[in-house]
Formats: structure tokens, C-alpha cells, sequence
């Protein structure tokens, strides 16, 4: 008896789980609630992924199961999740969350219990300054605000009104809004926010009509990303909008309907997979995922689902090369570099745990209802 559990606190300590023959990988997604349309594609991204590789026999020959839970886009429910999915069902990893408020809020107990989580968020302070188990997948809200900046630049844009929502990643998007605009001579004139649950930003829009800004910027992931458009749209605030990386979704240009012409954002390449030349370096791995994904589900890719693919495949190829060890699995997610995803090509480094630079984004815009390429 004292053997055996001198063994399992053994295993316990060296992070080598595996259960009934199968490797455990967690995924806390915001499936319903006001962010599922990050969240929704994200799990069936992930569902997508396991049934693939489970038919081709799994990881060297160990089926592999991927337990996801539906956080609703909430905090303590993703805090509970994140629990439930270390303590009792003793993952080996730990995929999303969705949204950057609830990845901020779960990172000291990922870190306190040692299992490396992959975020599909994406704030900045997700992972800067670096938490040791913890990586994130999309690009950083600060690079979409110098890509932002840099076109407004671009164009003699120097005056402009900013509405942010108050979450997480309104918050973090705010305040790189913020601190980046002189560097790129730009004033911020007026500075306005709203909760996720709005739902008429007009009186807003009004104060920031006001100020005679030459454009607009609106960050945030909730519906607000479809109301701002419309209620600009009917105060006649003809000046450009321009949205963050979190547009990357079709139902939000479905959802503002009219308003959504001419839109402008930056976002990773899925998103115009098919307008690449195909000596392009992700072109391959980007219409693959984008025909799985579409003849599966028969709705379009979005990059949030992107941001699943990659954390999915991190985690994988790790579990290939290391085995069922959680700190092995978070030195070879740290270690790798040229990975080849929907969001860019990743390097990371101990100090860099997203991997990715200002060059994984283009500028996109919204143009007879579909998302096309912004060009000069």
C-alpha cells in the first residue's frame, strides 16, 4: 500500500497523467452567451481536431480526449472550469479561454498548479510580462493598434474619437489606444466606453460627433463590434470606422448589416486565405483548416476558431515529441519556432510567449458584405 501511493504522488509530481489509456487536453470556451461567437467556433474547431487525429490512431497509438467546458464568457465560471479541469479530470493541458478578462482571471491558478495553458485571448498582459505556464495564440491587441495607427498615419489622419468596451480586452485595447497615439502623431479627442450588455451606443457617438474626429476607433468582442456601426450608420457619421482584431467574424459583419461597408481592421491572413499567392508560407495550412472547417460545418472559418487550430496543434505536436508531462509539454510549447499556423508563423522564446510579431497582421476590410484585402 505505502508503495503504491509513494508511486502515485510520483506521478502526481511529475506531471505524467495519462487515464484509461487516453491523453486529457482541457478547453474553456465562451460556447454560448455574449461571446460565443468566438467560443462556438473554437469548440467545434477543437472537436473538429480530436475526432482527426483519434482516426488516424491517435497520439503514438494513445487516443487523445479533449474535455470542454462552456464558460459562458463569464469569470467565475471560467474560474470553476479551469478548477474542475486540473483537479478532477487532471488534463495535461489546457486550451482557451476565449476572451482575455477570463484568461487574466484564471492564470494564477494555472500557474499555482503547474499546467501549461494555451489562451485564444488576446491582451497583451496575457502574457507580458511572461507567466511561466502560460502561452496565447492570437496576435497582441498592441501590435493591432500600431497596424491601426500606422495606416491612419498613412492616410493624414490625426484627430480620432475612441469607443472601447468594458472588458478585459476593451480595456487592454484602450489603453494601447492610448499610450500609442502620439508616437504616430495622432490625437485621441474624445474617449468613450460601454458596458458588453449595451445596446445603443448613440448618445456616445454623439460626444465623440462632437469633437469633429476624422475616424473612429471601436474596440471590443461583444455585439457592440455590429452596434456601433449601425447607430453611426443612422447619426450620419460619415468618417471611417475602424474596428479591432476582434472583428474577425462574418456574423458581425452579417449582424451590422449596410453599416458594416467599409469597415477597417487588422487581422490575421485566414480570413483571405484564398486572395494569397501560393508561394505564400501559410497558404497550405490556411485552406486546409478553412475546407475542413467549412464542408464540416458549412458556415464560414473565423479567426477565433484560428486561434483554437493553433493552440490545439502547439499542444499536440507536443504530447508527439515529449510525452504525457506537463512540464516537458510547456518546454517544447516555449522551445519551438517556425510553426506554421492560421495566425502567423510562431517563434517563441522564454520571453516571448505569443511568438508572433507585428507582421502576422494585414488590413482587411469589409467590401460588398465579405472581407477582402485593404491595399494601399
Amino acid at each position: 500500500m505505502v508503495k503504491r501511493l509513494l508511486l502515485l504522488v510520483m506521478f502526481s509530481l511529475v506531471g505524467c497523467l495519462i487515464f484509461g489509456a487516453e491523453y486529457r487536453i482541457g478547453a474553456v470556451f465562451a460556447v454560448t452567451g455574449p461571446a460565443s461567437w468566438l467560443g462556438d467556433p473554437e469548440k467545434k474547431t477543437v472537436e473538429m481536431l480530436e475526432e482527426e487525429i483519434n482516426a488516424q490512431g491517435g497520439i503514438n497509438g494513445i487516443p487523445i480526449r479533449v474535455i470542454v467546458e462552456d464558460t459562458k464568457g463569464d469569470e467565475t465560471q471560467t474560474v470553476n472550469a479551469v478548477r474542475k479541469l486540473i483537479t478532477r479530470d487532471r488534463v495535461l493541458a489546457i486550451i482557451g479561454p476565449s476572451r482575455s478578462g477570463t484568461t487574466l482571471a484564471v492564470i494564477p491558478i494555472v500557474e499555482k498548479y503547474k499546467v501549461p495553458l494555451v489562451s485564444c485571448a488576446a491582451a497583451e498582459a496575457i502574457v507580458k510580462p511572461v507567466k511561466k505556464w502560460v502561452f496565447k495564440t492570437p496576435q497582441t491587441d498592441r501590435f493591432a493598434v500600431e497596424r491601426i495607427y500606422q495606416y491612419m498615419k498613412k492616410k493624414g489622419i490625426k484627430r480620432i474619437g475612441i469607443i472601447t468596451g468594458t472588458t478585459g480586452f476593451g480595456a487592454q485595447g484602450r489603453k494601447h489606444l492610448l499610450a500609442l497615439a502620439p508616437k504616430y502623431g495622432i490625437e485621441v479627442v474624445a474617449d468613450e466606453t460601454y458596458a458588453p450588455q449595451d445596446t445603443d451606443m448613440t448618445p456616445q457617438l454623439l460626444r465623440i460627433k462632437a469633437k469633429n474626429p476624422q475616424a473612429i476607433v471601436n474596440w471590443s468582442i461583444v455585439p457592440g463590434q455590429a452596434i456601433v456601426p449601425r447607430n453611426m450608420k443612422e447619426l450620419g457619421m460619415n468618417i471611417p470606422l475602424f474596428q479591432s482584431h476582434g472583428f474577425g467574424n462574418i456574423k458581425y459583419v452579417k449582424a451590422a448589416g449596410e453599416a458594416a461597408e467599409g469597415i477597417i481592421f487588422p487581422a490575421g491572413r485566414l480570413l483571405v486565405a484564398d486572395l494569397l499567392p501560393d508561394t505564400h508560407p501559410q497558404k497550405k495550412v490556411l485552406m486546409e483548416y478553412k475546407r475542413k472547417y467549412e464542408s464540416r460545418y458549412q458556415e464560414p472559418v473565423s479567426t477565433f476558431g484560428g486561434h483554437a487550430y493553433d493552440a490545439f496543434w502547439l499542444i499536440v505536436n507536443a504530447l508527439k515529441a515529449v510525452g504525457p508531462n506537463r512540464a516537458k509539454i510547456r518546454d517544447y510549447i516555449e522551445n519551438t519556432k517556425n510553426f506554421v499556423g492560421t495566425g502567423g508563423i510562431f517563434n517563441f522564446s522564454p520571453e516571448d510567449h505569443n511568438g508572433l510579431d507585428i507582421e502576422a497582421f494585414e488590413m482587411l476590410t469589409v467590401k460588398n458584405g465579405k472581407f477582402t484585402l485593404l491595399g494601399d
